[in-house]
């Protein structure tokens, strides 16, 4: 009936919460394609960030009534501008570790007790203010690798020792639970890593892919 009226705006206040996983990934699929024919704004509300990313053109990220952070998709999946927004987009979250930023030389380093992680020469001068300070360290799932299968991408201190607590195999790829020291990582690898619940491995971190928030206000520096 709403369609028939010609509306300039839809408003969607969760509609597909109740439908199971298969349902949901159609209805999706029909709703984004209705948007396409009526060339109609759509305001869609959702908890479900999947559903955000892959049906919005915009999206608009609120904690407690204040919105947090208006943009695209990838604006907000590659530079979040706080943890809150960093942690809310993406599948599994992004992994969020305590460090200090430590100075040697004219390197900059990430010290998270178990680990020390460099820091690429583009981010250096940004970072400069903040030695000595301790920062949250965020990575994406997808930004490590087993630095035996992709040698390419352990760069030296960028690796992190780790043991295996869980395995979880999708076919395609498998995500693995990890802990390093005092901290816990989630990785999303492919199946050429062979591994099992407590063996030992060696996590090649892209760097350049690197978020670090401010521990306090948790606003985001990169």
């Amino acid at each position: 009936r709403a369609i028939v009226r010609h509306p300039k705006v839809f408003l969607f206040d969760e509609p597909l919460s109740n439908l199971d996983a298969k349902l949901r990934v159609q209805m999706r699929a029909e709703l984004s394609k209705l948007h396409d024919r009526l060339k109609t704004t759509m305001i869609y509300v959702t908890h479900d960030q999947i559903e955000a990313m892959t049906m919005g053109d915009r999206i608009v990220v609120m904690r407690d009534g204040l919105v947090q952070q208006v943009g695209s998709p990838l604006e907000l999946y590659n530079k979040p501008v706080n943890k809150f927004v960093a942690g809310f987009i993406g599948t599994p979250s992004m992994n969020f570790l305590d460090v200090v930023l430590k100075k040697e030389g004219d390197d900059l380093y990430l010290d998270g007790q178990s680990f020390k992680l460099n820091i690429p020469a583009e981010f250096k001068e940004k970072l400069l203010p903040y030695v000595n300070h301790e920062l949250t360290f965020g990575i994406r799932p997808q930004d490590l690798f087993d630095s035996e299968v992709s040698k390419e991408s352990a760069l030296p201190g960028s690796v992190i020792n780790t043991t295996v607590d869980v395995v979880e195999p999708l076919g395609s790829e498998q995500i693995i639970y990890l802990t390093t020291g005092p901290h816990t990582l989630v990785a999303v690898l492919d199946m050429q890593t062979r591994t099992g619940v407590g063996d030992d491995l060696k996590i090649a971190v892209d760097t350049s892919k690197m978020h670090l928030f401010k521990s306090d206000t948790e606003i985001a520096i990169i």
